[in-house]
């Protein structure tokens, strides 16, 4: 068999990572998230804080307007004063993400990865999601916080999330299930149902 790649979108507090690190434990596999950051910085030799302050967020100009990147993936040189535009640094870590499809197999977290990695056969997809009296409970635990906050934080999270993903899909809807293999309801599973969910579906598509 060859590589393979899973990709994971999640709602926030849906449990998502921690249902993809548990694929990546029991696959034997790596599970690849803020590590995307420090990747591009050392293939482009920016700094890594400039794609986290792009981490799955626009910046700026870019939310008033909401218009979709330019489609094409070209990368600017460090003498293009673009070099260090919102939409170079999304190309640049699109292209540590193919490349990672390209050379082992893995789970990428967000970033818009089943949409970069769409023309992949060896790409399965994933999108988590929860009922919101599930994602508060699961934030209220971790932060400490009131049922407020953590509504607060909700939305904050998937708006900037969803604001991410159309602009850089040419207006594409994050959520929308026709963008992955398969959709899990984590409120309804357990994590580790989750997981062998994915498992599952890999299998099924020969990938193991």
């Amino acid at each position: 068999m060859g590589t393979y790649v899973i990709t994971v979108a999640r709602g926030f507090g849906s449990g998502g990572k921690n249902i993809a690190i548990a694929a990546g434990k029991k696959l034997g596999i790596p599970v690849y998230y803020s590590q995307i950051a420090k990747m591009a910085s050392e293939w482009s030799g920016l700094s890594e804080s400039l794609f986290n302050k792009t981490d799955e967020k626009l910046r700026g100009g870019l939310f008033s307007k909401l218009k979709s990147m330019p489609s094409d993936d070209h990368i600017c040189s460090p003498a293009d004063s673009k070099f260090t535009s919102d939409d170079n640094l999304f190309k640049i870590q699109a292209h540590v993400i193919k490349e990672l499809a390209e050379n082992e197999s893995c789970i990428i977290i967000g970033k818009c990865a089943n949409h970069i990695l769409r023309h992949n056969k060896n790409t399965a997809s994933v999108y988590i999601e929860a009922p919101r009296r599930h994602c508060l409970a699961v934030i209220m635990d971790e932060f400490g916080c009131s049922e407020e906050e953590a509504a607060l934080m909700i939305k904050k999270t998937d708006k900037y999330r969803a604001d991410y993903y159309h602009y850089y899909t040419s207006g594409k809807v994050w959520t929308d299930p026709v963008a992955y293999d398969i959709t899990l309801n984590s409120g309804r599973l357990s994590d580790e149902q989750c997981t062998d969910m994915i498992i599952d579906l890999i299998k099924r598509k020969n990938f193991i």
